[in-house]
């Protein structure tokens, strides 16, 4: 539901113009907007905010785990206009089963750790993406240490010593 403040807002006005099917929700808080696009047009919502709107910066993409709320992520993206000084929070909500969105390195480059971080942690595949590798845990590491259903105790980690590693 897109609050009336949040409605009379210039970039909401404009986005609901774009394409009003996308725009899920809009609500002003803390002096910061705060959009909910459909899960399937995050990469529309992003190119269209910074071709048109003027975000030109990915500060950061991180998740939300809502277990056992359905659906289970809040996808998180932090923008930034740097030339007009200007943020806007855009989320995405992803279902646990499918946990997947198209990436949006195509519009900023710089969104390509951020998604890897949230693939490594949370499990959120990013499709598309040029290298969705763990970034933060080891290649062996079993889950995503994140989630809210993660065993406090881990999972068992499979670690295999490279060659020619074992102090001898």
């Amino acid at each position: 539901m897109i609050s009336d403040v949040a409605a009379a807002h210039p970039i909401v006005e404009a986005m609901l113009q774009e394409s009003s099917s996308w725009l899920r929700n809009a609500q002003i808080e803390f002096g910061e907007l705060t959009v909910e696009v459909a899960s399937d047009r995050v990469l529309h919502a992003c190119r269209f905010l910074k071709t048109s709107q003027g975000f030109e910066r990915v500060s950061s993409i991180t998740a939300v785990d809502r277990y056992p709320a359905e659906p289970r992520f809040e996808v998180v993206y932090h923008l930034h206009s740097l030339s007009g000084n200007r943020r806007i929070r855009v989320k995405a909500l992803v279902a646990g089963e499918e946990a997947a969105l198209e990436s949006v390195t195509p519009v900023w480059s710089g969104a390509n750790w951020y998604e890897r971080e949230a693939f490594d942690l949370f499990g959120i595949e990013f499709r598309n993406h040029p290298d969705l590798t763990r970034i933060m845990m080891p290649e062996g590491w079993q889950g995503h240490p994140l989630r809210k259903d993660y065993p406090v105790h881990g999972h068992r980690y499979d670690y295999m010593e490279p060659e020619g590693a074992s102090g001898q």
